[in-house]
């Protein structure tokens, strides 16, 4: 096996080798709010060729900085794009405007994300000409080369189709404007006009003919049925009739003889050009000329056949992409892009009173699907889909609105929790056999409070999340309240991006001391964060929002190395044998590249490792048990400490605690703050000290506030502390003060 490092150097090895040639760079825009993750990046790549090509790295921290460069810089290879920056969807709205509004179709482009749950639609993919998808974590630098040697390869072959295009241009931009048609007979139409564009004759003299496959109205052993599907001039009056009612045996017989020799046929009076198709569906376009074609212009009228013929494939493809737009294959139900459209043409109306949009989600279905397979899930989906077009589907429209999400539009009095949950009382038949007992989530949103079908969708969600809060099976209605703490949290994330741009996020030192001699032992480092008002936002509230939109991961890695920095300081001031701890969040513990950074944080820092503690908590201990452990043991290996951070306030299994490598054991302060009062608090403290003895595991307690309290933990065996009684939370430029004042 090898490394990914040993893997990276094989591939410089032989993308650098002296006989191949180096050609001009590829450039790569970075497109992140996160200054680490434009350094991650160069630093995997730096010093890179791919497939010949040096590479050069230009830089925007928004999407408007994006666009900027976009828009001034030529010859952008791959656009490393994160789609949570300004807003949640500021990466999918910049590929917009950059594919439509830019028109800039070349650049590949591949999205990052810190959350899987900001994922985009299969849709967003399409339209949108996206090249790869991939979470922050899944990126390693292996990864990371391969996503970007795809995409150079991609956009190479581009280059050099639009290189050898450029003699043909007239030709693409007249297929381009046929394949823009909306159905075979404005395509027909479309080749007429086109013909005429190119040769420069009128189009009074043009028919296109298409022959009908037997199955759609061809006799069997007879003559091919052909139909008219476009004409000009005087045989307008003939468009879907039968090739016959022409009156012209010349035209007629022209156009069967190119059909039945499936060629082109050049006359002195006229010509007839044949595009093929797909199942016998041909086309033949008669043209009427007053003077034999030139031999350019025959040359021409060949290569448009050429591309007509791939056109009239594209033509028909975007008529069933067009079908499966609109209709979900699976469930045989409208789509998410229908059902919208549904809401706003009946917003239109202006009928929006007593009517309600409701969304069904299915709990634990992504459970369903891991534990019994996709073709089950499939079955579920499907028999949801049934029963609410067998109970409603005639007084409401239903839609399959994303993978375990339904939606229903309709009279208020239907849409409703007590009309629609009956229906999922009786268990699903899968397979004839296996009864499957439902759990749905509701939510719902009047229409009388939208403007748009997004909008009624996005409240329905709102609720949908708000229900799911309170446990599977719950429902609940969107009402101004949930839109105003919506935009509230939206706001505070939005300030949290631009607090951590403009450095208004900073680490608080709190002491650990030796709960006997008071003695320092160490700190632990706290995130902070003081508004533009200069106030306090508690951790409780930013931390999950950071870690929600996959900043967590920039503000992990920041805080990691400041305190190691602080750490460096106090140990050059002469105090160095303490210890800093660090929280870890789930997020940040569960991306692939934490140990590295761990590792090239404490290098950096030059500290001993056996001074670094990780904290982590029971939540993070119990999320995939695997895992967790075999990082848990590559940490260990680097030689820090591992403490488990808030210890009793979870409800899992404690066995992890005699497979895990861990070192410390933290009482949270809630049971702190009961001891001594003969509560359940104090008794738990009691259990999580015994524990930790047996287990020879070291006790540090937190949130003590008084003397009494470090006299009974000291009393029940209990081995360090944290808390006001010791000091509060300190600046860093404070800390050698108070180790003066202390040690």
């Amino acid at each position: 096996m090898h490394s990914e490092d040993e893997l990276l150097t094989f591939l410089d090895e032989r993308e650098s080798t002296p006989e191949a040639p180096v050609i001009q760079t590829r450039r790569i825009l970075i497109v992140d709010d996160d200054e680490d993750v434009h350094q991650a990046t160069i630093f995997a790549l730096q010093d890179l060729e791919i497939l010949h090509h040096p590479l050069e790295f230009l830089h925007a921290y928004s999407a408007a900085e994006a666009e900027a460069v976009l828009l001034h810089e030529d010859n952008i290879a791959v656009i490393l794009l994160d789609v949570v920056m300004e807003s949640e969807d500021a990466g999918l709205r910049l590929i917009e405007r950059i594919r439509r509004n830019l028109g800039q179709t070349n650049p590949r482009i591949i999205l990052r994300t810190g959350q899987p749950g900001y994922a985009p639609e299969l849709s967003a993919i399409r339209d949108y000409d996206i090249n790869d998808y991939k979470t922050k974590g899944e990126l390693t630098r292996t990864r990371l080369y391969t996503s970007i040697t795809a995409a150079i390869r991609s956009y190479d072959q581009i280059c050099k189709l639009d290189a050898s295009r450029r003699g043909l241009e007239l030709i693409i931009a007249a297929s381009g404007r046929l394949v823009a048609e909306n159905g075979l007979q404005a395509f027909a139409a479309g080749i007429i006009t086109q013909i005429a564009a190119l040769l420069g004759v009128g189009a009074e003299g043009l028919v296109c003919a298409q022959e009908l496959p037997q199955e759609s109205g061809g006799k069997a052993g007879g003559p091919p049925t052909v139909i008219v599907v476009a004409a000009a001039g005087r045989f307008a009056d003939l468009v879907q009739q039968h090739l016959d009612k022409i009156d012209s045996e010349r035209v007629r017989g022209a156009i069967m003889r190119c059909l039945a020799q499936k060629q082109n046929l050049i006359e002195d009076d006229a010509v007839v050009l044949f595009f093929p198709a797909r199942n016998d569906n041909h086309f033949a376009a008669f043209i009427d000329s007053s003077a034999p074609l030139s031999e350019i212009d025959r040359h021409l009228l060949q290569v448009f056949c050429s591309n007509i013929a791939v056109c009239a494939e594209n033509t028909r493809l975007l008529n069933r992409l067009h079908d499966q737009a609109y209709l979900d294959r699976l469930v045989k139900l409208p789509t998410r892009t229908a059902f919208i459209e549904a809401i706003d043409q009946h917003l239109s109306t202006g009928t929006t009173s007593g009517y309600t949009v409701g969304l069904i989600d299915i709990d634990q279905f992504s459970e369903t699907n891991e534990a019994f397979g996709h073709g089950y899930g499939d079955a579920v989906l499907r028999g949801v889909a049934q029963r609410l077009d067998e109970a409603i589907g005639e007084s409401c429209r239903i839609a399959r609105i994303a993978g375990d999400t339904f939606g229903i539009l309709g009279l208020s009095w239907a849409v409703r929790p007590e009309k629609l949950r009956p229906l999922f009382a009786s268990p699903l038949l899968i397979d004839d056999e296996i009864r499957h007992q439902l759990s749905v989530s509701m939510g719902f949103a009047h229409l009388g409070d939208v403007q748009s079908g997004n909008d009624a969708v996005k409240n329905a969600y709102l609720a949908v999340k708000l229900a799911r809060t309170q446990g599977p099976g719950r429902d609940a209605v969107y009402t101004k309240e949930i839109g105003q703490e919506t935009r509230e949290r939206t706001h505070l994330l939005h300030s949290l991006h631009a607090a951590f741009e403009h450095e208004r996020l900073f680490v608080a030192y709190q002491p650990q001391v030796d709960l006997t001699t008071r003695k320092p032992l160490g700190f632990e480092a706290l995130m902070r964060w003081r508004d533009e008002k200069g106030e306090f936002i508690p951790p409780d509230r930013f931390i999950p929002l950071a870690e929600q939109s996959g900043l967590i991961n920039g503000m992990g890695r920041w805080v990691l190395r400041s305190a190691l920095r602080t750490l460096r300081r106090i140990h050059d001031a002469g105090w160095s044998n303490l210890r800093m701890a660090i929280n870890v969040s789930v997020v940040q513990f569960q991306s692939d590249d934490f140990v590295e950074d761990v590792a090239l944080a404490i290098a950096d820092s030059g500290l001993p490792t056996a001074l670094v503690e990780l904290e982590i908590t029971e939540s993070v201990a119990m999320t995939n048990a695997t895992d967790v452990e075999a990082k848990l043991h590559a940490l260990k290996a680097l030689g820090v400490t591992i403490a488990i951070d808030d210890f009793g306030t979870g409800f899992s299994s404690l066995s992890y605690l005699d497979r895990l490598p861990i070192d410390r054991l933290k009482i949270d302060r809630s049971f702190v703050n009961n001891i001594g009062n003969g509560a359940e608090g104090a008794r738990i403290a009691e259990m999580i000290i015994s524990l930790g003895h047996k287990l020879d595991l070291t006790i540090i307690a937190e949130g003590v506030e008084s003397e009494e309290q470090r006299v009974l933990l000291t009393g029940l065996g209990c081995h360090e502390a944290q808390g006001f009684l010791f000091a509060k939370p300190l600046a860093a430029d404070t800390l050698g003060q108070w180790l003066h004042d202390n040690a």
